[in-house]
């Protein structure tokens, strides 16, 4: 009788265990389509520079900011959902999986001291000192730190190095993105304070963009990349530098609407150089 009650329980829990594989493996189809787990997608291959071809270049740094409407696909979703992440998320997942490599903030914004992923989150955690008093008699004040972690969603801006050059060749104004850095946005003493977090080169970064999917707001059959975003100019950004003797940004000698017209005028004097190229 107990090997018969015995089978009787074995039989049913494998019949439970089955029905619910069954279950899990005939899930419904959220969408039209199954979308694929990988995304194989190589970037597209940009043209040989020769030096010969340059007759002329200029560096350009940009920054975008995600809190504009054109550039929110930058910082949504917030929650990672399949094949779509924010680039942050994007850049975080790859630089733990020691697919990135990120070099250490420097006033030259070279990439020449390589940092990992463990540093990089441990210099985003915060100690603030703050004075608490006990919710107990006598009700004394006592010194305490609170540590404040790393929160991705405080990353809304972009810095963006750039190369603009004429292309005696082809006879056209290109650009070629070389850097790029998160930055961080935080508040202390009720101000609102950037703070760069590292530098990634962008061409050793572009097989990772390739396959990270983006929003598109036009059509949800033909997702984006994050290197077509980059390479198609498909963001809005301002000018806070250009290459000069002084290395000096346009906020150290220009603020307010004088910085904006600034950025401006080193953006309209490119255009003018491509047009005055063609005059006879």
């Amino acid at each position: 009788m107990k090997k018969l009650a015995l089978a009787f329980l074995t039989f049913t829990l494998f019949a439970a265990f089955a029905l619910q594989a069954q279950i899990i493996d005939e899930a419904p189809l959220d969408g039209l389509y199954e979308e694929e787990a990988l995304i194989e997608k190589d970037p597209v291959p940009l043209p040989t520079i020769r030096k010969a071809d340059v007759m002329w270049s200029k560096r350009i740094w940009r920054e975008i900011d995600f809190r504009q409407k054109f550039n929110q696909k930058f910082y949504f979703p917030t929650e990672p959902q399949a094949n779509w992440k924010s680039f942050i998320t994007v850049v975080l997942d790859a630089l733990k999986e020691g697919e990135l490599t990120a070099y250490d903030i420097s006033n030259t914004d070279e990439l020449l001291v390589p940092i990992n992923y463990a540093e990089i989150i441990g210099r985003q955690t915060d100690s603030i000192p703050k004075i608490m008093r006990r919710s107990y008699p006598p009700y004394d004040e006592y010194d305490t730190i609170i540590y404040v972690e790393f929160d991705p969603t405080k990353v809304m801006r972009l810095r963006v190095k750039e190369d603009w050059y004429f292309d005696k060749q082809r006879s056209q104004m290109m650009v070629r993105v070389q850097a790029i850095c998160p930055v961080l946005i935080k508040e202390r003493d009720g101000e609102e304070v950037t703070e760069p977090m590292f530098w990634l080169s962008y061409p050793q970064s572009r097989n990772i963009f390739a396959k990270a999917l983006v929003f598109n707001d036009y059509n949800s059959a033909m997702r984006l990349t994050y290197d077509e975003i980059f390479w198609k100019r498909l963001f809005d950004s301002y000018i806070y530098k250009e290459q000069n003797v002084f290395d000096r940004r346009i906020s150290q000698y220009a603020t307010g609407v004088d910085a904006l017209l600034e950025s401006e005028r080193i953006k309209n004097e490119m255009f003018e150089f491509e047009e005055q190229l063609w005059e006879y």
